[in-house]
């Protein structure tokens, strides 16, 4: 059973994103508050999760949290300023839209930039931990699926329809048959070599 907040006495809001390895299209954030006492036994982090269950939790993390917004930093924008850095500014976007605002931050993994001087921590494996950043794994996921989903269309020779943009042997290759297109990240290295590593 995962935990409702880290601490009791702030507004907390949880953070993940989704997109952080692909080869091509945006990365995405999410940003959920959830009412301290919030329980739900069926929300786990989203990689532990069928689409299925992820795309029937996603309404439900809409309705029951208090707050809750999705950003993405496009392809281009990743180029300019690095994955890394990306990363933290779909989240830094997603707490922006939040309708009320955070008193603090958990975050997914082992690093973060603080966001408006509100106090944050760093939570390893936080979406398999607490519910709020659980709950934003799965909407930066589901969210993300989408878009990639709808561009898809436009670029069938990429398979992003079930690779998502992720690095698999079949995306590769098409890249080296077909070159890469607007949505790819130029800046993410896309060689023989590295083949064999997957």
């Amino acid at each position: 059973m995962l935990l409702s907040t880290f601490q009791k006495e702030l507004i907390e809001a949880g953070c993940d994103e989704a997109g952080r390895g692909c080869l091509a299209g945006p990365v995405y954030a999410a940003a959920v508050i959830f009412p301290s006492d919030y329980s739900n036994p069926l929300l786990n982090d989203s990689k532990q999760l069928s689409e299925k269950k992820r795309m029937a939790l996603r309404p439900i993390i809409e309705q029951e949290a208090l707050a809750f917004a999705v950003a993405s930093v496009s392809a281009a924008e990743i180029d300019q300023i690095n994955i890394l850095n990306a990363s933290y500014l779909a989240m830094h976007r997603a707490l922006d839209q939040l309708s009320t605002k955070a008193d603090f931050i958990i975050v997914d993994g082992n690093r973060f930039k603080t966001y408006q001087q509100v106090p944050h921590t760093c939570i390893v494996k936080g979406d398999g931990k607490y519910l709020s950043i659980a709950a934003a794994s799965i909407l930066a996921k589901t969210y993300r699926d989408e878009y990639m989903d709808g561009i898809a269309q436009d670029f069938p020779q990429y398979d992003w329809l079930s690779n998502k943009g992720y690095p698999t042997i079949k995306h590769r290759n098409a890249v080296l048959a077909y070159g890469s297109c607007i949505h790819h990240r130029k800046t993410f290295k896309i060689t023989e070599p590295q083949l064999k590593l997957f």
